[in-house]
């Protein structure tokens, strides 16, 4: 099956002295995903130099589905104990790339495909000259939990 068409069962492991998802109270952060598929980066590069808007979204579809899965995989309940808050989008493009917000778009719209309504959210990009590894995007996910989960980790 396409990784492009489902949350991956095996989440990227943090890469530092960090937690992949933290929970404080009725509120979650997710750390930050790259577009990681199947164990390897999908894409590498920089919007609007080697990589075109389709690989963008390519991108940010993968990285989206990794914030599913680590929502997943850490939250009691799993996905249906969540609503997602914010989305903050990190992508790495030559000055005057115009197209971020249909880039971001492709997250945005990963989350409301596979969470409904609790999928919606605020948003925030920010254009940067390059990430961590040649990634092209990285988000960063915050959410809160339904009253009726239990909190407990």
């Amino acid at each position: 099956m396409d990784p492009l068409n489902r949350i991956p069962a095996q989440v990227p492991a943090p890469l530092g002295a960090y937690e992949a998802v933290v929970l404080r109270g009725a509120a979650g952060y997710v750390s930050g995903q790259f577009p990681i598929a199947d164990g390897r980066m999908l894409h590498r590069g920089r919007l609007g130099d080697t990589l075109d808007l389709r690989a963008g979204r390519e991108a940010a579809r993968a990285a989206a589905l990794n914030v599913l899965g680590q929502i997943d995989k850490a939250v009691p309940g799993g996905l249906e104990a969540i609503e997602l808050a914010r989305v903050d989008g990190y992508i790495a493009c030559v000055p005057g790339f115009d197209a971020l917000p249909a880039v971001l778009d492709a997250a945005s719209e990963t989350f409301v495909e596979f969470l409904g309504y609790r999928g919606r959210h605020a948003r925030g990009l920010i254009p940067l000259a390059h990430l961590p590894g040649g990634a092209p995007i990285e988000l960063l996910v915050s959410f809160t939990l339904s009253p009726a989960t239990n909190h407990t980790p």
